[in-house]
């Protein structure tokens, strides 16, 4: 039993003492753009024309979103920025990461800065690529390597607990990707398994620089740390090795991911002019860093929050919310009854129980369900099986998954970023978002939105009986269930028992 004791002291000591917050390292800013580079030239192209506004073309299809970062990967001259909370080590991984190796090649100077909790299996494939000269990779927030990796975060909670779940890529400092998605294959939809139903903008104009600017104090903060401080031992051939991959799987006979994602009908479309960016007002808000070092709770510091609970009370008409994970808790249950006492429309879009990936934020949300029905919310929950057509890889997913982030105010002015509504995104972690003032916008998402909710949706509501019932009216069939819709017996015992647990401030 000493031992034991000896051996779990050990533990804990090395899990809290041995991140290496103090390596060494440079500090370093986004590089201005300039005429001199490709997307430089037309964002001052764009400017000149659009002075003041930005321009904003929609991802919904992953094969888009993956397409857009590949291609803007192979224009980039001067400078990537990339930002994620999950890079994984699989085909879509591998073949992001691989990209920006050869873009290095190329001279172009790499930043990538990823959050250290759910993407395993990277240290060594990220210590490979910053190897590279022109790349530098660091983790945000890293949890210790001298013990179990998670055993660190059990042991150093409070700190390890708060995380960075902004997600954004900016090339040449003059185009950007902000929205949910991460960087794996079900984000992209190539996994056949499951569908992540997400929603991003690709942007160009002022708003890019806003990025940067919140790009640079991530990166430059004190809970940034390279990776090369963790002194992963690296072959110098192992560089060599990814780039006859990235090379197999661009130009040779196994590049037919490329092939899809870089030629898909969204970027031919664009490439041909068929497309236009909707030029609008934007803004970009971010939590800063800064909220992970305070207490969790301080309002002062839940800044993206707090900026759209201001812009909800300020609406005239209709509220919509698309989140994967809804848990307003009592504040946010407060603000959403003030709304509909004043006449505000509130409709609110996330996943249903069959379609969540994670069970116990459904007991969170189950828990405010009827009472907010009762004042008068619209709710929709996503159906598992909401598919219309196969996808532009040749298949078509087995479930789908909401995990979109957006919200639309008196359909002018809509939200896209990384913030969930739940407790987690609001004062636990770090979020970010763009505001993008704008009519066609706005008006364009929510009709199409609402339009496709009969076909991919259960609305939920009471009967005579003040019971839930979801309503649905899928393929020509008009379905009334009394119980969760498409979930089985485990999943709704899951819910049962995770809503004795007192967990809803984590989740």
């Amino acid at each position: 039993m000493k031992r034991v004791l000896l051996a779990l002291s050990l533990l804990f000591l090395t899990a809290c003492s041995s991140v290496p917050f103090d390596y060494p390292k440079q500090g370093s800013n986004a590089l201005p753009p300039t005429h001199d580079t490709l997307m430089g030239n037309q964002a001052s192209q764009w400017t000149e024309k659009h002075p003041g506004l930005s321009g904003f073309v929609g991802l919904s299809e992953g094969v888009d979103a993956l397409g857009a970062r590949l291609k803007m990967t192979e224009l980039a001259q001067q400078s990537i920025d990339a930002q994620y909370f999950i890079v994984k080590r699989d085909r879509a991984g591998a073949l992001f990461v691989g990209k920006l190796l050869r873009a290095a090649d190329r001279g172009v100077r790499v930043r990538l800065l990823v959050d250290d909790i759910f993407s395993p299996g990277v240290d060594h494939p990220f210590s490979v690529i910053d190897s590279h000269p022109n790349i530098e990779v660091r983790l945000f927030n890293p949890l210790s390597r001298q013990s179990l990796k998670y055993w660190s975060y059990v042991v150093d909670f409070k700190r390890a607990n708060r995380r960075m779940h902004n997600k954004s890529f900016t090339a040449d400092n003059a185009l950007t990707i902000v929205g949910g998605r991460n960087i794996g294959e079900e984000y992209f939809e190539l996994n056949q398994g499951v569908k992540f139903n997400d929603y991003e903008v690709l942007a160009i104009g002022p708003v890019v620089q806003q990025v940067s600017e919140g790009f640079d104090a991530y990166w430059n903060n004190a809970l940034s740390v390279p990776v090369a401080a963790f002194n992963i031992k690296v072959d110098d051939q192992e560089i060599e090795q990814w780039r006859e991959y990235i090379r197999d799987h661009v130009e040779g006979d196994s590049a037919q991911i490329y092939q899809t994602a870089i030629n898909s009908t969204l970027l031919n479309e664009i490439r041909e002019g068929l497309i236009q960016p909707i030029a609008a007002p934007a803004t970009l808000i971010t939590d800063q860093p800064e909220k992970i070092h305070g207490a969790v709770g301080d309002k002062e510091l839940a800044t993206l929050a707090m900026e759209l609970a201001r812009r909800f009370r300020a609406a005239e008409s209709e509220v919509l919310i698309i989140t994967p994970y809804y848990i307003p808790q009592k504040a946010g249950v407060a603000l959403v009854e003030e709304l509909l006492a004043k006449g505000t429309r509130v409709i609110i879009i996330t996943n249903s129980l069959a379609s969540t990936n994670h069970v116990p934020v459904h007991s969170g949300y189950a828990r405010y369900r009827k009472r907010l029905l009762l004042a008068g919310v619209e709710f929709y929950e996503i159906r598992v099986d909401n598919q219309d057509e196969e996808n532009e890889w040749g298949g078509q997913p087995e479930k789908i998954t909401l995990h979109s982030k957006a919200t639309i105010i008196d359909r002018n002015s809509v939200f896209i970023g990384s913030l969930n509504f739940d407790p987690r995104s609001i004062l636990i972690n770090t979020e970010m978002g763009i505001f993008i003032e704008s009519e066609r916008a706005g008006a364009g998402l929510a009709e199409s939105v609402l339009e496709s909710l009969s076909r991919k949706a259960y609305r939920v509501d009471l009967d005579e009986k003040g019971k839930l019932i979801w309503i649905s009216d899928h393929q020509g069939q008009h379905e009334i269930h009394h119980s969760e819709p498409q979930a089985g017996w485990w999943r709704k015992m899951q819910v049962k028992l995770y809503g004795l647990l007192p967990i809803e401030s984590q989740l």
